[in-house]
């Protein structure tokens, strides 16, 4: 079996959470694609970095991301750092002949999307990968089955949200999700992403959007300097209202300033002949209603249902740790990174390619705009 050396650039939470799922893969899928390696980790400071070779058994650690693109024996290099980085990270990646999986959003805005995607289109035989991982729940994957199926015929409207509260304390410090030279754009960029995406991945691309975009606390603490405060310059919450290219019309909200919630997604999608819900606090459920059950007597068998989607992976994802438990977070994360590597194993083009991340980038932008000049934006741009 091939043998595919991993180099990590970024090792805070995201690159931890990647690191975890290649270490997982193993026990989630049988056979894997390929063996995995762990060899070389970059973070800044470089304290952070050789935490991985304790925790995870990298060989080395460095500040320089260019350390990892001049080893032969690393063929992989997962992206996770602050947007701002992405680009030059990415083209020189490969550029040095290397696979990318890259995290979201592909980068700090549509003109940057651009070079990385004539980039990943120039090496046709690399996987340049973005993580979209909500495509990878067992919930999500059977309300696409079910959507390609024709269960809800016409598609007549979508509800979609992404709840956080982190920033509903005013007093919370500022860090780099907050600040736009580092990540281009707050909720919008942070949470809708993957609104975007998996709206995509269920019912095909965005026709027009409009937004409006709101800063609720201009100044935050600045880290580690008491007394001094920070603008704060990116969304604290995004709404967005769409049309989709198959007809359908929906809403979106972003926020990181919903007092109460965690890590909440809700999407609902109602049709002519049924309606899907799914609420990531519930993950291991996908709700169905559909119009072709009797109603009579008394109300029949009218009514929403809960498919129990739990851990029922398709194969060759294992049974592993069974069915009947609770599928987790980090879990979506191993069926993205099993893709990832299955694609460059087999050869084969992923689904959510560069291209993906550049649609998704198109729609954050038309956010900016339509919010800027207050308008309807046409897609694509």
């Amino acid at each position: 079996m091939r043998t595919l050396g991993v180099g990590m650039v970024g090792y805070g939470f995201i690159g931890k959470v990647h690191t975890i799922s290649f270490l997982n893969l193993p026990f989630y899928y049988k056979p894997v694609p390929a063996k995995l390696k762990m060899v070389g980790v970059c973070s800044y400071p470089v304290s952070d970095a050789e935490e991985g070779i304790s925790q995870a058994g990298f060989e080395f650690a460095t500040e320089d991301y260019r350390d990892l693109l001049k080893r032969e024996d690393i063929d992989i290099i997962s992206v996770c750092t602050p947007n701002n980085l992405h680009k030059d990270i990415v083209i020189d990646a490969l550029n040095a002949g290397k696979h990318v999986n890259c995290e979201k959003p592909l980068a700090l805005n549509l003109g940057e999307a651009k070079e990385i995607l004539t980039a990943a289109n120039a090496y046709p035989e690399l996987v340049s990968q973005m993580c979209f991982e909500y495509r990878y729940t067992p919930a999500t994957l059977r309300a696409r089955q079910l959507i390609s199926e024709g269960f809800l015929g016409r598609v007549y409207s979508v509800r979609a949200a992404y709840l956080h509260a982190g920033n509903a304390d005013p007093n919370r410090p500022s860090y780099w999700k907050i600040q736009k030279k580092y990540c281009g754009g707050g909720s919008l960029y942070d949470l809708a992403s993957h609104l975007i995406d998996l709206i995509r991945f269920l019912m095909g691309d965005f026709k027009k959007v409009y937004s409006k975009l709101e800063v609720f606390v201009k100044e935050r603490p600045m880290a580690g300097s008491p007394g001094q405060m920070c603008e704060v310059d990116v969304d604290d919450i995004a709404l967005m209202m769409f049309e989709l290219e198959n007809g359908a019309l929906g809403t979106l909200e972003a926020t990181k300033v919903a007092t109460g919630a965690n890590d909440e997604i809700r999407l609902e999608i109602h049709g002519e002949k049924g309606a899907i819900r799914f609420n990531s606090m519930q993950p291991n459920y996908l709700e169905i209603y559909d119009t072709r059950d009797a109603e009579d007597p008394i109300g029949g068998w009218r009514g929403f249902k809960s498919l129990e989607t739990v851990q029922r992976y398709p194969k060759p994802a294992t049974s592993f740790p069974g069915p009947k438990f609770s599928v987790g977070w980090i879990r979506y994360h191993a069926g993205n990174s099993y893709d990832f590597i299955k694609n460059i194993a087999d050869g084969t083009k992923p689904n959510a390619d560069m291209e993906a991340g550049y649609k998704v980038q198109e729609v954050i932008e038309a956010g900016v705009i339509s919010d800027r000049d207050k308008k309807w934006v046409d897609l694509p741009l």
